[in-house]
């Protein structure tokens, strides 16, 4: 592609990798990332030049992802396949049951909590770059981030929680 038309093909990993921790299925994943690519194509003329392509394809697959939940809320996530990435060292069990537990924790974030956490922890956006792919506020970001993190922190280590965010004191 010319300078006027980036190579959108340079960002598929990344969005493959986001798709995929997004919906927790390699063929939703796949699917998201090919509608993704093909907004992008037909829609690259609203794209400025010399603003972050990447922010703004994935701004571009939030709201397919988006879309895609309203329409289908009945979809049931199934855990993550077998076929990621391979570590460099073989994991041992303990390793493999903490990634399993991982798993299980980020599917029970609520779908705003869950999309902060895996586009600031997972593909390093600054949250400036996270605000405006989710088109909200920083504060948003930043309370949305904490939120999850705290979460994620009580599930792993197993503890109840609550609707009201309170602990059970026995």
């Amino acid at each position: 592609m010319d300078g006027r038309n980036p190579d959108l093909a340079q960002y598929i990993p990344r969005l493959r990798r986001y798709a995929r921790a997004l919906t927790g299925d390699r063929g939703r994943a796949d699917d998201l990332v090919q509608d993704t690519l093909e907004r992008a194509l037909v829609k690259f003329h609203l794209w400025r030049p010399g603003s972050d392509l990447r922010a703004w394809m994935f701004t571009i697959m939030h709201n397919v992802h988006i879309n895609q939940v309203r329409a289908n809320s009945s979809i049931t996530v199934s855990p993550l396949d077998d076929e990621a990435l391979q570590p460099s060292m073989r994991a041992t069990q303990t390793d493999r049951l903490e990634v399993l537990d991982l798993e299980t924790a980020l599917a029970r974030l609520s779908q705003e909590q869950r999309e902060v956490l895996l586009l600031i922890g997972l593909e390093q956006m600054s949250y400036e770059e996270a605000a405006g792919v989710l088109n909200v506020p920083i504060g948003t970001v930043m309370s949305r981030l904490s939120r999850a993190r705290e979460r994620l922190r009580t599930f792993l280590k197993g503890e109840a929680v609550h609707a009201s965010g309170l602990k059970v004191v026995k």
